[in-house]
């Protein structure tokens, strides 16, 4: 099948800027994002008060969580019974937690008691997503033994992806979430090390990959469309049944995955972090009129805004 879809984006640099802080200046890299339904943008970057909510102009709302969310990871937008959630993933303190929008805890997830584990095997966890249809709740540990566990909606484990079972042994599971496809909810899982996107059912059962990728970090989805941000670099939009890609944005023309500049991510300042190209992109997602927004794994944060023009 080939898609006749065209897609345009008109590049809105530096749309957002983190709050002015010591520890944002320290560290403050921009990891994930996403749209609410009311409109604003939520931003989660590793500073004090690590939950960002900007409105649609891009002027801070809030800003929460003091010292909980240094290690700001994953976030994923749920929304159940019509109230919207999320889930975060810290990567230094381990915690995996499902808020409300202002950031209180509704849930978290402890490591799950995997052998793996016992046996001494590091856990860090980077993403997190909820199953729509059953409420159950899938983990991904991309920073530790490359693993990603399912779990009921309650929290109790119940088993372990490691990709063995589909396109192979993952190497830093980096990312999930789910999509309705046309027979049921699909897992979806950025491979990274493997440079790959695989797809699972919603019972763990391997369906599908593609190798379109080089560096794949997240997932968002509108209609028949997922957005994809490559690490190394640019944006991906990808057809959620072809697989084919439809557009990229932003690639970089010094970084790629077999060539980094000196300091690399931490460019900010440099000629090598200039409007029109990423430099890290880290999280992404859509807004409802297919607008994009990602940010990227750099000190200081970068949070840019792809605004769709056909």
């Amino acid at each position: 099948m080939t898609s006749t879809m065209k897609l345009d984006y008109t590049w809105i640099d530096n749309w957002a800027r983190i709050p002015v802080s010591e520890s944002g200046r320290a560290n403050g890299r921009t990891h994930g994002v996403c749209v609410t339904n009311g409109g604003n943008v939520v931003v989660f970057h590793q500073a004090k008060n690590g939950l960002l909510t900007f409105d649609p102009t891009g002027k801070l709302v809030s800003a929460v969580g003091g010292d909980r969310w240094l290690g700001a990871h994953g976030l994923t937008k749920i929304v159940e019974a019509g109230t919207e959630y999320l889930w975060l993933a810290d990567q230094d303190s381990k915690e995996v937690a499902k808020v409300t929008l202002q950031g209180e805890t509704v849930q978290t997830i402890a490591r799950p008691p995997h052998a793996i584990y016992e046996g001494g095997g590091n856990y860090t966890p980077t993403w997190a997503a909820q199953n729509p249809a059953n409420g159950e709740i899938w983990l991904a540990d991309g920073y530790g033994s490359s693993l990603v566990h399912r779990h009921t909606r309650k929290g109790e484990y119940v088993s372990t992806l490691d990709g063995s079972e589909g396109a192979g042994r993952f190497s830093c599971p980096h990312g999930v979430n789910f999509v309705m496809g046309p027979g049921g909810p699909e897992l979806w899982i950025t491979d990274r090390g493997n440079k790959r996107v695989v797809i699972y059912d919603a019972n763990g059962k391997f369906q599908r990959q593609t190798t379109e990728t080089h560096s794949p970090c997240c997932f968002d989805f509108l209609g028949d469309l997922v957005v994809i941000p490559e690490l190394m670099t640019g944006v991906k939009v990808l057809h959620t049944r072809t697989l084919q890609v439809l557009a990229e944005v932003g690639a970089s023309d010094v970084v790629n995955p077999s060539a980094t500049p000196p300091g690399w991510p931490n460019l900010a300042g440099t000629p090598f972090v200039k409007s029109g190209m990423f430099n890290s992109p880290h999280g992404g997602c859509f807004a409802p009129n297919g607008d994009i927004y990602c940010v990227e794994w750099i000190i200081g944060g970068r949070i840019t805004r792809l605004q769709r023009r056909s």
